[in-house]
This record gives C-alpha cells, structure tokens and sequence, in this order.
C-alpha cells in the first residue's frame, strides 16, 4: 500500500461541452503536494509541471469555446501533439512523480466535472495503460469549499470564496497556468479552517 497520497492540480481547455464529438485542445498538471493521513505537505506548483497541446480529433467545435483557451485548430492540427503520444505520455510523467514522492495520484480540479470528463475519456480512448489515477481518485474542489464553507454548491464559486483563499495569479485560460493557479486555491483550502461566521453560528447553536 502507498505510504501517501500525491495530489496534481489538473486543467483543461476544450473547444465543445463534451469529448468525443469535441476535442481537448490542451491540459496542464502541476504537482502540488502530498498526504500521508496525518500530514499536508504542499510544494511550489510551478517546479513539477507537464503541459500538452493536442491534435483536433474531430472537425465540431463551438466557436464560444474555443475562444475563451484562444488556441488556433488549424494550428494545433499541424502542430499539435497525437492524442495517443500525449496520454501516454502524460500517464507515464503522473506515475513517475507520484512513483517518486512514495505515494498514489489523486487528481485536483476545479470543478472537476468538465476537467475529469475529458481527461478521463482521452485516457480510456488513447492511453495503453488508461488512466493513471484510476477511475475515482480525485478532489473537487468546489465540494470541498462548500463542505467546509457549509455553503450550497450554487454559493461556492470562487467569486463568492473568501479572498484570502484565492491564489494571486491571474486565470490566464492557458491550462498549465491555470493548474498552477489552481494548487494554490488547493493549498489555500486544505489549510483553511472553515467560514468563520458558519462556525460562530454552530457554537451559537
């Protein structure tokens, strides 16, 4: 069994709401961090990344979609990394880093509805090994504010989280950049003790 958990910050940009009839275009992973049941232990999401940008595999897309990432299809059809050749080897760098720190990957995303989707369907259709983080080894981060926050899932966007849990890098819609945005909003809630007037109302109660 592995001593810890070994946790990736994860980000997609897509040009359509689901994979298949609609391509991932790009994705960036950050390793940010580890837990052996007693122990948080963040690192610099910046130091440890992988960043891929994929061929088109199909020729639908919503043009809404794709302008918020910007990315170029033509480009990317021509200079774009094959779907097999980057989940392969993007498998291979999670299994070897976890593999490193000791520990079992666990995805991060926020939210990571969209984020696992694509992800999770690009591994099962590409990747020889399928998906290094199995089908359930995961974190949303969404649910974990609202869990802690004790706010309904419709109040917990991060225009309505507390400012000193957001990270200072600006949301770029590059995904390595937003990975990496994104472990500091992980760091940030994992440390964070909860909604202050939540708990002052409970031991009010």
């Amino acid at each position: 069994m592995s001593r810890c958990e070994v946790y990736f910050s994860v980000d997609v940009e897509a040009d359509g709401p689901i994979p298949g009839p609609y391509s991932m275009l790009s994705f960036g992973m950050s390793a940010c961090g580890s837990f052996d049941g007693d122990e948080f232990r963040p690192v610099d999401p910046a130091e440890t990344t992988f960043y891929a940008e994929l061929k088109p595999i199909s020729d639908a897309y919503v043009p809404e979609a794709l302008a918020v990432s910007g990315l170029d299809r033509d480009r990317l059809a021509v200079e774009g990394r094959d779907p097999g050749e980057a989940m392969n080897a993007a498998a291979d760098w999670v299994t070897a880093v976890a593999a490193s720190a000791g520990g079992s990957p666990v995805l991060v995303a926020y939210p990571l509805g969209f984020d696992w989707m694509f992800l999770y369907w690009y591994w099962t259709r590409f990747a020889e090994a399928g998906s290094p983080f199995g089908h359930s080894r995961h974190i949303d981060l969404k649910t974990a504010y609202a869990t802690k926050a004790r706010s309904p899932i419709i109040r917990s966007t991060k225009r309505q989280m507390p400012g000193e849990l957001l990270s200072d890098r600006p949301h770029t819609h590059n995904a390595l950049d937003d990975a990496i945005e994104q472990a500091e909003l992980f760091h940030n809630l994992v440390r964070w003790a909860g909604h202050p007037r939540r708990q002052g109302k409970e031991l009010a109660e």
